[in-house]
């Protein structure tokens, strides 16, 4: 365990505990904890928002302009950092180790093993093989979703695939101004996690209940002071 995670978690009320305060840092706490809510996860302070240092936490400036520099680390970390990214924890974005993955998948799959023949779900996967990686905005076209509310309801399946492991976010592709600059959140460049990293890097030797059970050991030995149903919740 990384000592600044280690340090942030001794004591939640302390005002002088260290934080992630570099892409570097993001990364290294995602290897060494393999497991990384990006915003609030249910467990206090267990994210990557909320480990961050003082100094690098979220600013909006008087002219609507902002800086972030997590949402800026993200993409490197994605990269550089050896981990997988997507909306894996009740629905929400998270990182993943390279050394967890292959349980996480595991067990994930286990739950929808096999997308339904002609399904919605289906054929995104199978338009996303195709093209190899899309944003997706680019995703939902392709898939007809053009209508309007389509996106809202479009986003719901990507959502339920990223939870059952079927896809991942690669990068992010960001707008760019008339000084070609980029500005914005980004998009979600979203592939299948097979592309992104190999089918060996996939496997898993154990059943999904043993994979299940030796990352909620691990979690709950991380977060002591989680609940059973807070863990569960993450990994269910």
């Amino acid at each position: 365990m990384s000592d600044y995670f280690d340090n942030y978690f001794k004591d939640m009320h302390a005002t002088d505990r260290q934080g992630i305060h570099s892409c570097p840092d993001l990364i290294d706490c995602i290897q060494q904890i393999g497991f990384l809510p990006l915003l609030e996860s249910g467990v206090q302070g267990f994210c990557a928002e909320g480990m961050m240092a003082e100094e690098c936490r979220f600013i909006q400036f008087d002219d609507s302009s902002w800086e972030w520099p997590l949402w800026t680390w993200k993409g490197t970390a994605i990269k550089e950092g050896n981990c997988v990214y997507g909306k894996f924890f009740n629905g929400k974005a998270g990182f993943i180790s390279l050394d967890w993955w292959p349980d996480f998948y595991n067990w994930r799959r286990s739950k929808n093993p096999q997308l339904e023949l002609g399904s919605i779900e289906e054929a995104i996967v199978l338009t996303l093989q195709e093209h190899g990686s899309m944003i997706a905005r680019e995703l939902r076209a392709a898939c007809g979703f053009t209508g309007p509310k389509m996106r809202g309801k479009f986003d719901a399946y990507v959502n339920r695939l990223q939870m059952s492991c079927y896809l991942v976010t690669e990068d992010f592709v960001y707008p760019t101004d008339k000084h070609g600059r980029e500005y914005g959140f980004g998009w979600s460049l979203l592939t299948t996690p097979e592309r992104l990293l190999g089918r060996s890097a996939c496997l898993c030797q154990r059943s999904p209940e043993e994979s299940y059970q030796r990352m909620a050991e691990h979690l709950h030995e991380l977060l002591p002071q989680a609940t059973e149903k807070q863990i569960n919740k993450m990994l269910k």
